[in-house]
């Protein structure tokens, strides 16, 4: 257990912050470990490994019809089935499986950090271990795997011939690192990188530029349905319609960099769409001042990249908390 938190996000805490998240290491038995692998040609997908070894009375409990409501719900913590959790309603083969089944949907990367991150957001309690499921069969195209929790919701299409991306439905990330409410430079929190990105991409425009993405209003609110509301019109910042060429490209880069923590086919898939289908020219860029400005330093911990198809809202104050909606898939 204790290599699962060697990693360089992990060195920043201090050992009563290590002690604390292990207190409760039976809900940790349940939780991704590092060694996440990839299905051989031919061979079923994890994600259907996982449905073919479910018995029926855990299909009952956990494959939810193709469109239930729920399968476009996301918010900071959830559990897409409360009553069934990964660490009473499984066998280990198959805790085992979703184990590797959330590993592989990170880039090698950055898997140990997101294992890292949902052990931390357990908080030591045993319940608060994560819940997944599936929406839909496997005769259905979009047959799609969910896990939800503290700080997390992924997803991913089960089937092995199943395309990349997230299937036009919203995923959560988010973390508080060593402590709820983090300091300006969120040391320790995995999910800070994306932050950095945003900054360079600010500092890549003009003064007169940077000003219009200023909103003077306060962010998106996070009640689930709202904060990943699609809207139309009415969009705070800057809109990219109106940068340069040059960079509107530096826009597409900076969004590519910020989700490499995730499946590189999944991050190919999403760039591909919004490329394709050229949602960058109706997106608007807009970040937060006051007490959203940790620190008033002008590095913006509060940011929202949203247009008629596409939000991604990132939240540093008190700690990071981040939506990603793409609908257009």
């Amino acid at each position: 257990m204790n290599s699962l938190l060697s990693s360089t996000t992990g060195k920043s805490f201090h050992r009563r912050d290590i002690l604390r998240a292990l207190s409760s290491s039976v809900a940790f038995a349940a939780l991704p470990s590092s060694r996440a692998v990839t299905p051989a040609p031919g061979r079923d997908s994890l994600a259907m490994q996982f449905y073919k070894s479910l018995t029926d009375e855990q299909r009952a409990k956990i494959v939810l019809p193709r469109n239930h409501e729920k399968r476009g719900f996301v918010s900071n913590w959830w559990y897409i089935c409360p009553e069934q959790r990964l660490h009473t309603f499984y066998t280990k083969e198959q805790q085992d499986l979703v184990k590797q089944l959330f590993e592989s949907l990170h880039h090698p990367d950055h898997r140990e950090k997101m294992t890292w991150q949902v052990q931390k957001d357990l908080m030591g309690q045993i319940k608060n271990t994560p819940s997944v499921g599936f929406f839909g069969t496997p005769e259905d195209e979009d047959f799609e795997f969910i896990y939800t929790g503290h700080h997390v919701t992924r997803r991913c299409f089960a089937r092995n011939d199943g395309p990349p991306g997230f299937g036009g439905r919203p995923i959560f990330y988010g973390n508080f690192a060593k402590a709820f409410r983090e300091e300006k430079d969120h040391a320790g929190n995995p999910f800070w990188y994306q932050g950095l990105i945003f900054n360079e991409f600010v500092s890549a425009l003009d003064g007169k530029q940077q000003e219009k993405m200023l909103a003077a209003r306060e962010p998106r609110s996070e009640k689930p349905a709202e904060v990943i509301a699609r809207r139309a019109d009415d969009l705070p910042g800057i809109a990219a319609a109106d940068l340069t060429k040059d960079q509107q490209a530096k826009l597409l880069e900076t969004m590519r960099r910020m989700l490499v923590c995730f499946r590189p086919g999944d991050v190919a898939a999403t760039m591909k769409t919004i490329e394709q289908k050229k949602i960058v020219e109706k997106l608007f860029i807009s970040c937060y001042g006051g007490e959203q400005d940790i620190g008033g330093d002008k590095v913006w911990d509060t940011w929202q990249i949203e247009g008629p198809d596409m939000v991604w809202y990132f939240r540093g104050m008190p700690h990071i908390h981040g939506y990603f909606h793409l609908a257009a898939a």
